[in-house]
């Protein structure tokens, strides 16, 4: 796997400056130059003198706390051997950084901001970058524990069966050859009886069939994310929410892999909103890969598509 190019977002604040030090040894490792930029928007107030117009604020000190962000981002990358390029960029900055992405590989942002200027700046991105990028995002929390997210040794993915969740597999293990990590591929499987979440399900399914075919499928679709190439991947089809097992498994990993979206009916339930809830609860960085962002177009399998 090797990346042209990755971008993060900044805005000041410490999380910020930890996703530009996570995104810089994603492009030495992957050989890929970094791009760090800062997109703040010009603030407009009510000006009778103009009609009951908008008159706009003068956007200097906004200019120059912004290149001051991005000069800081890039002093704390430079020992990294990578080519780092600075943007400043007039604009909302969700949108910006939605619209960069379709030149980047990998997009890189802070789950959240540090207050004053840094909310000014980033406000919501991380709740819409992940959803509109063009390319694979990965956000990154603050340093609770004080661990820096790096090396990447342990990775976990979750599964269900669908093109995009396939996307995330290759992508996956693209990243754990890259960096000679452990991958964990988990599919949730909510079978619990006696009013569990799939107590709904008709009494006639045979789940010892099910489970089988699950891993069948499991099985298919790693053989077919690897390609030929040499990685020990566990396994794991895990009675309960993918979400929350997501989400506990982010306490013991350094990367969480999901797709974007699910497909719908049975596999739909497994990863339809589990991205969301994973990267806003997640202890570690998690990586959101959309469907198009891939080189390989894997076919669900046959076993899973009975599902």
């Amino acid at each position: 796997m090797t990346l042209q190019r990755v971008i993060v977002g900044v805005d000041g604040s410490k999380g910020a400056f930890a996703a530009a030090q996570w995104a810089a040894a994603q492009a030495e490792k992957l050989g890929g130059r970094l791009s760090i930029v800062c997109a703040y928007s010009m603030a407009s107030y009510s000006a009778a003198a103009l009609d009951g117009g908008f008159a706009l604020v003068d956007d200097r000190a906004l200019k120059l706390g912004a290149e001051q962000v991005v000069s800081e981002a890039a002093k704390s990358v430079s020992d990294y051997p990578i080519d780092v390029e600075e943007i400043v960029q007039v604009g909302d900055p969700s949108v910006v950084l939605t619209e960069l992405s379709a030149e980047a590989d990998l997009l890189v942002i802070s789950s959240r901001g540090g207050g004053g200027l840094a909310d000014r700046l980033l406000g919501s991105v991380s709740s819409s970058v992940p959803a509109h990028a063009r390319c694979a995002v990965a956000m990154v929390p603050e340093h609770v524990s004080g661990k820096p997210f790096m090396p990447i040794e342990r990775i976990v993915v979750g599964v269900d069966g669908s093109d995009v969740a396939s996307s995330a597999l290759c992508t996956a293990v693209d990243v754990a050859i890259a960096w000679g990590a452990e991958l964990t591929v988990i599919t949730a499987v909510p079978i619990a009886t006696g009013g569990g979440a799939m107590s709904w399900m008709p009494v006639a399914v045979d789940r010892k069939a099910l489970i089988e075919d699950i891993h069948n499928g499991l099985d298919a679709a790693i053989e077919q994310a690897l390609a030929g190439r040499e990685l020990k991947v566990a396994r794991h089809a895990l009675d309960g929410s993918p979400a929350a097992l997501l989400t506990e498994f982010s306490t013991a990993v350094d990367l969480v892999v999901v797709g974007t979206r699910g497909r719908g009916g049975f596999a739909g339930m497994l990863l339809g909103s589990t991205s969301n809830t994973v990267l806003h609860h997640s202890t570690c960085p998690v990586m959101t890969v959309p469907s198009r962002h891939r080189d390989r177009r894997p076919n669900p399998t046959t076993a899973w598509d009975r599902l």
